[in-house]
């Protein structure tokens, strides 16, 4: 299933989902456990089926013999669940509506948990009743089993978890603040993942919330195995988390249900309990736990080696006599900084989310940074572009441990301006600028063998973006011939086709490099090749972009006539249905254009900053600094004090910077005229309708 295909049955499961829900009084606190619940039920069921055959099977060949084994023990071996018929999906969305659905469903959940010990009490059962309260409501859950049945049958555990987790993060923006509790954004926490690079073994989160963190663990290491089982590493991965909210808990332990992880998730708060003893305990640490909470009890954790290893937290002043055993940490992100670094092993990785603030936080919380400094602990540090978080807007840094680490310095990446808009006010970061960022440490590490590879993946999607979208040109180059009336704008057009036709020695250049640049090249040569081909693709877009800025004059120059012949006329209104039609294709073209050209702007990307395909400071964006240079910066973690500021200019000219600076003018102006034609027609309607 495709990036675009799965979002697009994401949006169409929410849209039905929501639209639902709008006819009911239900918050989005009563109905997104119900929901998620029937996720995962469609999940179990479309994983039984894949296993069926084989479960019968099994069942059937031990039969009267010594190994003979019931077959719930069966399909719990084989697929991790075992399904009886009333809990099965097809049987419970083909219930005649005069059933009590909610019943049916409640003992379709039981079934699960008893034959799935660890989820025993985590999956929802009494809030479907709440969904049927009503005579409006009482249908909802057979519609919602309807429309999830929408989901494919060959969909994956992976496209289930990222369901699952749209899913959270849609209730988590319709809860407001408290839904942020129990929501990461997939993009970060997949940047995370791809930094610390789980290579199997144990992972803590201590503040797990939904557990997306495991997942994500979890989906990097399936994507390694091959590789990591042939160096003779371990791939099995056990996670832990602790979690205090306790529907968020049930939340998690579903979602490692629903990906097929195996692991514990406990109801604890973490400040006051630790359910796993943690101390040196794990291979990874990853969490985004809460953000400056400034409540906890100094006495509770002042003398847990877990917080006060490195130093805790306190206020600057001495609390008062009558205050005396009441005092509270001032800010307990160093308490969650210090359990991070204290719950790893000698050869633990870790990545947290961390407020801004911290990285330059004063009195106490800088003599424990210092500490984590000296003790050569943190690995890197990273600013997230703002607005990357559902529910807060407050930024964020990612911090990066490693207690095997034997470099003295410290990886700093501003990753402020690397991002993908997603909406007004949210933001995310796409595989491939996930990829890019990761790559800079992998180049810090010395692989440079992965840089090259990557750039390898990216000609590879590239070139087959190019091979489909030239399919699509002629199509839509006829259909703008068709309605172009100006020569010069379908000798624009013929250009573009003609331009279109240089893909073919691209492809040439591109097949030769394969066959000269395999595993055996070097390093060096590898590169020099990679950066000749690179170069051969910029005269091809050139070539494009010229004629598409002259088909968009074209399209502009006939649109004016057409809007003046209709003022001569007397008509009013918007565009004709013939200019719309050109706007149409016109922005198609420009799509397929873009489209193939994003996976070459990528190559340009990296090729520009590490041009020797080696780790090297790049302003604006990297740099390794030392322990000399952290004590000139009194300790502070920022990375902005550190890769310095870089004003990168648009790559116009002069001549083409003021011809699209009086485009983008036309085209306003035109607007402008549209708007006034359909103001005074709004006012005319209106004076028609109500009078003076």
């Amino acid at each position: 299933m495709t990036r675009d295909q799965l979002k697009k049955l994401e949006d169409d499961l929410w849209s039905a989902a929501d639209n639902l829900r709008a006819n009911s009084d239900l918050k989005a606190s009563e109905y997104g456990t119900p929901v998620l619940g029937l996720i995962f039920l469609k999940f179990a069921d479309i994983n039984y089926r894949r296993h069926e055959a084989a479960i019968q099977a099994e069942h059937a060949a031990l039969q009267g013999t010594r190994r003979e084994r019931p077959l719930d023990e069966i399909a719990v071996a084989r697929c991790g669940f075992y399904l009886p018929k009333h809990a099965r999906y097809s049987y419970l969305r083909d219930l005649p509506e005069y059933e009590d659905i909610a019943k049916a469903i409640e003992n379709a959940m039981a079934s699960i948990e008893h034959y799935k010990p660890e989820l025993r009490g985590s999956l929802p059962k009494d809030e479907y009743y709440r969904l049927t309260r009503t005579p409006e409501t009482r249908d909802l859950p057979f519609e919602l089993l309807r429309q999830f049945d929408n989901i494919p049958d060959d969909a994956t555990g992976d496209v289930f978890g990222q369901i699952y987790e749209y899913f959270l993060g849609k209730f988590a923006m319709a809860e407001g603040q408290g839904g942020g509790e129990f929501f990461n954004p997939r993009s970060v926490v997949r940047l995370m993942v791809e930094i610390i690079e789980p290579h199997g073994g144990t992972v803590f989160d201590p503040a797990c919330g939904s557990g997306g963190m495991f997942v994500q663990s979890a989906d990097f290491i399936a994507r390694h195995r091959q590789e990591l089982e042939a160096q003779g590493q371990d791939t099995s991965v056990y996670v832990y988390g602790q979690e205090k909210q306790g529907e968020t808990v049930k939340l998690a332990r579903m979602n490692l249900a629903v990906n097929g992880l195996r692991g514990e998730i406990k109801a604890a708060n973490t400040y006051y309990a630790d359910e796993f003893k943690s101390f040196g305990t794990f291979d990874y640490v990853l969490a985004n736990p809460p953000f400056n909470v400034d409540d906890v009890a100094l006495s509770s954790v002042e003398k847990d080696r877990r917080f006060n290893t490195y130093g805790i937290p306190r206020n600057k002043t001495k609390a008062k006599k009558s205050e005396q055993g009441k005092e509270t940490v001032p800010n307990a992100n160093y308490l969650w900084i210090n359990l991070f670094a204290t719950s790893l092993k000698a050869t633990g990785r870790a990545a947290l989310v961390m407020a801004n603030s911290a990285s330059d936080a004063r009195h106490g919380e800088a003599e424990c940074r210092r500490t984590l400094i000296e003790k050569n602990l943190i690995y890197g540090m990273l600013t997230l572009p703002s607005n990357m978080f559902y529910t807060v807007t407050l930024p964020a840094t990612l911090w990066f441990f490693d207690k095997a680490k034997r470099d003295a310095r410290i990886l700093f990446i501003d990753a402020r301006n690397i991002f993908t808009q997603i909406d007004r006010a949210h933001r995310e970061l796409t595989e491939e600028q996930v990829q890019n960022i990761a790559i800079i440490s992998r180049l810090h590490k010395g692989r440079r063998g992965e840089f090259l590879a990557l750039i390898d993946r990216y000609f590879a999607s590239g070139m087959q973006r190019l091979a489909d979208n030239r399919q699509q040109v002629e199509p839509v180059s006829a259909q703008l011939l068709a309605v172009l009336e100006d020569e010069a704008g379908k000798a624009a057009v013929a250009s573009l086709v003609k331009a279109w036709d240089g893909l073919e020695a691209l492809q040439l250049a591109y097949a030769a490099y394969q066959r000269h640049n395999g595993d055996q090249a070097t390093v060096e040569d590898k590169n020099s090749a990679q950066r000749a081909l690179r170069a051969t693709f910029d005269p091809f877009f050139t070539a494009l972009h010229d004629c598409l800025k002259q088909l968009d004059r074209a399209v502009r120059h006939q649109e004016k006539q057409v809007a003046e012949q209709a003022k001569a006329d007397g008509r009013r209104g918007g565009p004709d249905r013939q200019t719309k039609a050109l706007k149409t294709a016109l922005e198609a073209i420009h799509a397929e254009v873009r489209s193939a050209e994003s996976w070459f702007s990528h190559i340009h990307w990296l090729q520009e900053r590490f041009p020797e395909a080696r780790y090297e400071d790049v302003t604006g964006l990297c740099k390794l600094a030392d322990l000399d240079e952290v004590k000139e910066q009194d300790y502070s973690l920022n990375p902005g004090r550190y890769v310095g500021l870089v004003i990168e200019g648009d790559g116009k000219t002069d001549e083409e910077f003021i011809t699209e600076f009086l485009d983008l003018h036309h085209i306003l102006i035109t607007e402008m005229r549209d708007a006034e034609v359909l103001d005074k027609l709004i006012q005319e309607n209106a004076i028609a309708l109500f009078g003076e």
